[in-house]
């Protein structure tokens, strides 16, 4: 499944054009490689989505095309949460 695409279903990002942005800037690795939107994931990626001053890391559980809201989150596991320079 596509980068953006996962990031929308799993609900990580509200909309794919966002999530495509997020990715063209370069604010997100699939296991510590920079991942362009169209990067391929899989169950058992790990994730790291820079949101402002948020570093999110999640593990993808599984890979679904539609999901209802209560299901998003059991897609991945949020596995660190850190907030980034500031203080």
């Amino acid at each position: 499944m596509r980068l953006d695409k996962f990031l929308k279903v799993s609900r990580l990002i509200k909309r794919r054009t966002l999530a495509k942005e997020v990715a063209d800037q370069g604010r997100i690795t699939v296991n510590g490689n920079q991942a362009k939107a169209s990067t391929d994931i899989k169950a058992g990626d790990e994730l790291e989505v820079r949101f402002g001053q948020k570093l999110v890391t999640v593990r993808v559980n599984e890979l679904k095309d539609t999901t209802k809201k209560e299901e998003a989150a059991n897609m991945y596991t949020v596995l660190k949460e850190e907030k980034l320079g500031g203080e």
